[in-house]
């Protein structure tokens, strides 16, 4: 009791008197579900009440982590660890836009990179469980024109579709790739089409992480709804998750008032990729992404059978020891020495670096967004395997990161 109450009050003097403490969610817990320490599920949801004591114990590692490894002048965005809906801990900090001044606040939407395409699979899911697509339909049965026969939504969803990089479209064509063009997804399928890129390996034969197959998927989703991704994303998934700060952003209008990307105090600028989407471009929230987590714990959102497709590995079947999986629109390790396997997906583009782990076996949920050049979002995938996991391991920077730390002020 000693031990539980004196951890109880360092963890409360820590929240008042460190770095941003008016914005960090840690006073005490309260009865109301409506307060704002809580993020409410707009799915029925059976999840045990938070004690006072795990709330204290695991809110003074997390602080003294954030502390060190994510808070600092090259840090901007949003970050949140919840359990059972209950927040454990919450900080904002930076600027959405530098130059008028604009902060980062809870309700600020900020570019998911690749953590988009885990949306974008549960949109594919949803219809999935709707019978309006099969999993292992082909793409041709969508997209007649599709020059990949083979290729199944599947194997566009855990990247064993050997499609090329629509990154390496420039060099494969040379003199004839337009770069002043501004592409859209269509375009990127037209590009198929008319040029038939020769496959990087054959279908569902090798792992190779690739854009291209989460914007076909858009398309598909598409296809199979009627209405454009946009719409379709908010009918699927926004809306019925309560999903209010979240959308999926849109090149001719939303440019001026998007939250912008930064390399230090520098605004990254816009290529002609901005204008695709199914593997990025959606922006959102911490809370949206916490809500988003609470609601795959529901059968009335999300059948648990279907949902295990997206956290079963497809390429490391082979291997005696696997260090690292990719599922449906999910990553995953196998933490040493025990091979407990956590679940996440982190993302990049331009200054935006983004990680979202949701640990399932705890019913957890971490989120780190930022919009500053920095590859401290990634480091919470460390905190996550020693504060949820046995055996503490602290894990390499990997996947999807920039090669530099971080670029000074």
């Amino acid at each position: 009791m000693k031990l539980t109450l004196l951890s109880f009050f360092i963890s409360t003097l820590l929240y008042f008197s460190g770095p941003n403490a008016g914005n960090r969610n840690t006073t005490p817990d309260k009865q109301s579900p409506n307060d704002s320490l809580y993020v409410q599920s707009a799915f029925p949801v059976k999840m045990g009440k938070v004690s006072e004591a795990y709330i204290a114990a695991k809110r003074f590692k997390i602080d003294s982590f954030y502390n060190k490894n994510i808070n600092s002048p090259f840090y901007s965005g949003g970050f949140i660890v919840v359990k059972n809906g209950r927040v454990l801990y919450e900080d904002y900090k930076g600027y959405a836009n530098v130059k008028t001044g604009e902060k980062i606040t809870a309700t600020t939407p900020i570019h998911l990179a690749s953590v988009s395409k885990v949306l974008t699979c549960m949109a594919i899911l949803r219809l999935v469980q709707q019978d309006n697509i099969m999993l292992d339909q082909k793409v041709t049965d969508w997209i007649p024109e599709f020059p990949y026969k083979a290729t199944t939504i599947r194997t566009l969803l855990n990247h064993r579709s050997g499609l090329q990089h629509y990154a390496n479209f420039p060099g494969l064509m040379k003199k004839r790739w337009d770069k002043h063009k501004i592409l859209t997804n269509q375009d990127v399928l037209n590009l198929l089409v008319q040029n038939k890129f020769k496959l990087v390996t054959p279908n569902d034969t090798h792992f190779d992480y690739c854009n291209t197959n989460y914007v076909i998927l858009a398309l598909i989703i598409e296809k199979a709804t009627g209405v454009n991704y946009r719409r379709a994303m908010q009918e699927l998934v926004f809306k019925p998750l309560g999903m209010n700060n979240t959308y999926v952003f849109d090149y001719d209008t939303d440019r001026e008032t998007a939250s912008k990307s930064y390399r230090g105090n520098t605004i990254f600028p816009w290529d002609q990729f901005d204008k695709l989407y199914g593997d990025k471009n959606i922006y959102s929230t911490p809370r949206d992404l916490v809500k988003f987590d609470l609601g795959t714990y529901s059968p009335d959102f999300i059948n648990p059978e279907l949902l295990q497709e997206a956290y079963f590995g497809y390429s490391a079947g082979h291997v005696a020891k696997p260090i690292k999986d990719y599922g449906l629109g999910m990553r995953m390790r196998f933490l040493p020495p025990t091979g407990e396997k956590m679940i996440y997906h982190n993302g990049w583009w331009h200054g935006n670096n983004t990680s979202f782990v949701p640990v399932k076996k705890d019913t957890v949920t971490v989120v780190c967004l930022g919009n500053k050049y920095s590859n401290r979002p990634y480091s919470t995938l460390s905190m996550v395997s020693a504060l949820f996991y046995k055996k503490a391991t602290t894990l390499p920077v990997t996947d999807e990161v920039p090669s530099e730390l971080e670029i000074g002020q």
